[in-house]
């Protein structure tokens, strides 16, 4: 069973200092039909302004993964990290028992356009842990490249929850192949381009739920593709 999520469907706001639009049910978007996807709770698409942010905030108990596709975005929290993520950069952070952080655009000039990504934890209560590494688009091209996983498998980063996280980009018309094994669930989100899976075509914005199938044809359309594919259990 395959079902699509058209990019023109999602939550849409403009702040002014901040264009987002929300996959799933998040903050003022609220929608009974799109609540998550099996461990999938939350992808933004988010664009900050330049010298805009997020102020100080609080998570807990959800792991959290972003995913930079222009400009550089500014991270600090309590746990004592503090970095500027670039395109290439995934960055990981575990709220478990509170952390509280802040995200800024790091360009006075320049807009920073980014995913956010929420995942529930496969336990309550835990550390509050961070991670990022960085995956240029070389380790990406052609391929999926494994960049989180519950398993920490491939020099990915680990998180607490049964997800392969893969990230690819491939050239015009070309092609690659999935195989899952029965009971699991795939998730695509299309950030950059055009995609067919299965032969269904997908544009930016566009993401892809699937159950029921363990056999994944992906190819990238005439202006080529980015794309992340998200293995749930």
């Amino acid at each position: 069973m395959i079902q699509i999520r058209r990019a023109g469907e999602r939550g849409h706001f403009d702040h002014g200092w901040l264009d987002t639009h929300h996959t799933f049910s998040f903050g003022d978007y609220h929608d009974e039909r799109n609540m998550g996807f099996r461990a999938l709770r939350v992808i933004n698409e988010d664009v900050v302004r330049a010298g805009q942010g997020f102020g100080t905030h609080g998570h807990r108990d959800m792991e959290i993964v972003t995913y930079v596709l222009e400009g550089e975005l500014a991270h600090r929290d309590s746990m004592g990290n503090g970095s500027a993520i670039a395109p290439g950069d995934v960055q990981y952070m575990s709220a478990g028992t509170g952390v509280r952080h802040s995200e800024f655009n790091n360009s006075t000039t320049e807009p920073v356009h980014f995913y956010q990504i929420w995942i529930l934890p496969n336990a309550e209560g835990a550390a509050p842990r961070y991670a990022e590494k960085r995956f240029d688009e070389a380790s990406k091209a052609g391929r999926l490249r494994l960049v989180a996983s519950g398993s920490g498998a491939e020099g990915s980063i680990a998180v607490r929850q049964d997800v392969n996280l893969h990230a690819s980009v491939l050239k015009s018309e070309e092609s690659l192949s999935l195989a899952l094994p029965a009971g699991r669930h795939l998730w695509v989100q299309v950030l950059r381009g055009s995609l067919f899976v299965n032969g269904r075509e997908l544009s930016a914005g566009d993401g892809l739920a699937a159950s029921k199938e363990t056999e994944f044809q992906f190819r990238a359309g005439s202006q080529g593709a980015e794309f992340l594919a998200f293995d749930l259990a």
